[in-house]
C-alpha cells in the first residue's frame, strides 16, 4: 500500500505525535518527499511557496521521528505518526492547531488561557513600547522570577484571609506572571496540558 501520486503530485501529510494522539500540523508531500521520509525515517515535504523540498526541523532542530505511516481509504492523504524532538509549529507551540474556533455559549472563558499566552508572545516577540509585558522580559529571568513569587506570596495570603474576590484577582496575577516566565523559558503551554494529561491516567 502506498499513496497515489499520479492523480495529484501533491498530497496533504498530516502529524500525529505517536504517543499522545496529538494533531501537530498538516504539510503537503509530492513522490520526491515521500521518498525522502522513508527514507530517512525523517519527516520531510514539499513547500508550495518556496517550490522545494524541506525536512521538518532543518532550522529549528526539533525533527519529527516517524514511527508509522497510513495511508487513507482512497490513498489520496499521508497520516504520519511520529515522535517529535520538540515544538512543532514555528510559533513555539506543540501543534500548529492551537487556535481554537469559538463553537460555545461563553467565548469569554473558554480557552483564555491560551489567548493570553498567544499576546504574551506576541510581545515577546514584537516588543511594543509602553508594554508592561515587555518590560519583564527586558528585565530578565531574575525580574520574572522574584514576581511569580510575590503574586504566589499574595495569593497564600488571600487563601489565608478568606478574601474570595481579592483570591481571585491574586490568583488571575500569578497566572499571568508563570505565563511570562514559561514563554520566557520556551515552555509552551500544550507542554503543561501534556504532563497533566499523563498525571490523570
Amino acid at each position: 500500500m502506498k499513496p497515489n501520486f499520479d492523480q495529484n503530485e501533491l498530497l496533504p501529510a498530516i502529524l500525529q505525535d505517536v504517543h499522545t494522539g496529538q494533531v501537530l500540523m498538516l504539510g503537503y508531500m509530492n513522490k520526491e518527499a515521500y521518498g525522502k521520509t522513508l527514507e530517512t525515517g525523517l519527516a520531510h515535504f514539499y513547500s508550495r511557496s518556496r517550490k522545494k523540498l524541506w525536512l521538518k526541523g532543518e532550522t529549528s532542530g526539533n525533527f519529527q521521528h516517524v514511527k508509522e505511516i497510513r495511508i487513507d481509504c482512497d490513498s489520496d492523504s499521508i497520516l504520519l505518526k511520529v515522535d517529535p524532538d520538540g515544538p512543532t509549529c514555528h510559533t513555539g507551540h506543540q501543534s500548529c492547531f492551537y487556535r481554537a474556533v469559538q463553537t460555545g455559549p461563553d467565548p469569554a472563558q473558554a480557552h483564555i488561557l491560551e489567548a493570553l499566552e498567544d499576546l504574551i508572545l506576541e510581545r515577546k516577540k514584537e516588543r511594543p513600547d509602553h508594554s508592561y509585558t515587555v518590560q519583564l522580559f527586558t528585565e530578565g529571568k531574575s525580574k520574572i522570577a522574584q514576581k511569580v513569587g510575590e503574586e504566589a506570596t499574595e495569593t497564600i495570603v488571600a487563601y489565608l484571609s478568606q478574601s474570595g474576590q481579592r483570591l481571585v484577582e491574586e490568583s488571575a496575577d500569578l497566572l499571568y506572571h508563570l505565563l511570562v516566565l514559561l514563554a520566557d523559558a520556551g515552555v509552551p503551554l500544550d507542554s503543561l496540558w501534556r504532563e497533566l494529561e499523563k498525571r490523570r491516567k
